[in-house]
């Protein structure tokens, strides 16, 4: 759903508050960051993309099933880059493997199948919900309930 100011003009590529997108979200998952990077723009100098994972209830294995960059405020993003920056376990790239241990809910539009992520999906539009700091690395949605999803919305 789009609303838009009826006196407003489309200009491609630009936002403002003139039109604004409202996406139902399809279903949301509580996984676990494993991983970050500093951002783009006016972000880049905390870590504000974050990778994350979901179990794999056979081995127990931590799978990545995405990444989100937004849902955060600026605030949260300046208080956890130092938190993350005390847990990172190895740096490749641009990419700062983290200890597994804050659990977000994210809301996306979709699952698909991924060559991308080891769990072998994706979530398309991924986007944090909210930080889950009453939840463990053990609470977090598993592989199994994720392919459970696909082809359901």
């Amino acid at each position: 759903l789009v609303c838009k100011d009826p006196e407003s003009a489309y200009t491609p590529g630009r936002r403002g508050l003139s039109w604004i997108k409202l996406k139902k979200e399809f279903a949301t998952l509580d996984v676990v960051v494993t991983g970050v990077e500093y951002g783009h723009g006016r972000r880049r100098e905390v870590l504000s993309d974050y990778t994350f994972a979901v179990r794999d209830e056979e081995g127990g294995a931590l799978l990545t099933i995405g990444k989100a960059y937004s849902g955060l405020t600026d605030k949260e993003i300046a208080e956890l880059t130092p938190w993350f920056l005390e847990r990172v376990r190895r740096v490749k790239g641009r990419l700062h493997e983290v200890e597994p241990e804050l659990v977000i809910e994210v809301a996306f539009d979709s699952i698909q199948s991924s060559t991308r992520h080891p769990s072998g999906l994706a979530l398309r539009f991924p986007r944090i919900k909210r930080l889950r700091r009453d939840k463990t690395v053990g609470d977090i949605d598993s592989l199994q309930t994720a392919r459970r999803l696909v082809g359901c919305g």
